[in-house]
């Protein structure tokens, strides 16, 4: 039988001076807390209980064993507490992620985690590069992509749409592309990489559109080009969730109403599915959460 148990029908026995009394606390049948009291006189070695008619009383032993018992249950809770810990979202996360998401989304994200899981902590290392999670020692790292390594570990964690635009003062001096192909026309604010800028589309009939595109300004932040565009200096592809705001007030107009952006995956990468910390992997569901609930893959009302 289980020792665990039997020490607590003993204890809960000698505490209130009454078999029928520990079986009620206990909810079991009498002949189950008799049971488990002849056992603990056999573990023991000796008769623990002295008998009578009205009240039960300790023997020498059942004193000696009451201290014991007590020990053990003390010490089973203290060993169910560690275990719960030790599966208990807690410790340091270093998490890494774009400038324009840590600002728009991340910042607030990793605010109702700490909330929910206090014994937590982040370190949030903003660049808007890829990095190497073994050597800069990350946990995880937040990308938004759709053309992720195919050696990388990854959950998805949502959607992000993109929107089209430009200031009106730059569409008033250049004219509003009606088209995805007019872009070829137009001065396009672009991302620093090798090769041209292609922008991709998803037509009326679900046709991937691709469109080579150029301008005069090109950089690794996509926040500069933002601001780049809301100054007039071109055409910007964007995050929704960096373009809305100014969208919504009247500094930048959606552009190309009849062509979406192609969507792009929010990926959260790692090192390793085995041995995860429960931390990273609650990080991960809150965040799964999280991208569910807010608008970043939602389609925002924008003025065209």
């Amino acid at each position: 039988m289980d020792r665990i148990t039997a020490a607590r029908v003993f204890v809960s026995i000698a505490e209130r001076g009454s078999m029928i009394a520990a079986a009620e606390v206990l909810d079991m049948s009498r002949a189950m807390v008799t049971r488990y009291l002849a056992e603990m006189e056999q573990w023991a070695g000796a008769r623990l209980l002295h008998r009578s008619t009205r009240r039960l009383s300790l023997t020498d032993a059942g004193d000696i064993t009451l201290v014991r018992c007590r020990a053990m249950l003390e010490l089973a809770g203290a060993m169910a507490v560690a275990a719960d810990d030790a599966d208990a979202p807690q410790g340091l996360l270093r998490i890494a992620c774009s400038q324009s998401l840590a600002q728009a989304q991340v910042a607030s994200a990793v605010t109702g985690y700490l909330a929910r899981y206090p014994r937590t902590a982040i370190d949030l290392q903003v660049n808007n590069r890829a990095v190497n999670l073994v050597e800069e020692r990350i946990d995880l790292a937040l990308r938004i992509t759709n053309a992720l390594e195919p050696n990388l570990i990854a959950r998805q964690l949502g959607w992000c749409d993109s929107v089209v635009c430009a200031a009106p003062a730059y569409l008033a001096a250049r004219g509003t592309p009606r088209q995805p192909g007019d872009l070829a026309t137009h001065n396009c604010l672009t991302y620093s990489y090798f090769g041209k800028s292609l922008w991709q589309f998803t037509g009326a009939d679900d046709e991937v559109l691709t469109v080579p595109v150029s301008g005069n300004l090109s950089a690794n932040d996509d926040l500069v080009l933002l601001k780049a565009a809301g100054e007039g200096a071109g055409i910007a592809l964007q995050p929704l969730y960096s373009a809305a705001p100014l969208i919504a007030d009247g500094r930048l107009m959606a552009l190309l109403p009849d062509c979406a952006p192609q969507r792009m995956g929010i990926y959260g990468i790692y090192t390793s599915r085995q041995h995860m910390p429960p931390a990273l992997r609650a990080m991960l569901d809150f965040l799964v959460g999280w991208f569910d609930q807010t608008s970043l893959n939602t389609k925002t009302p924008l003025k065209i």
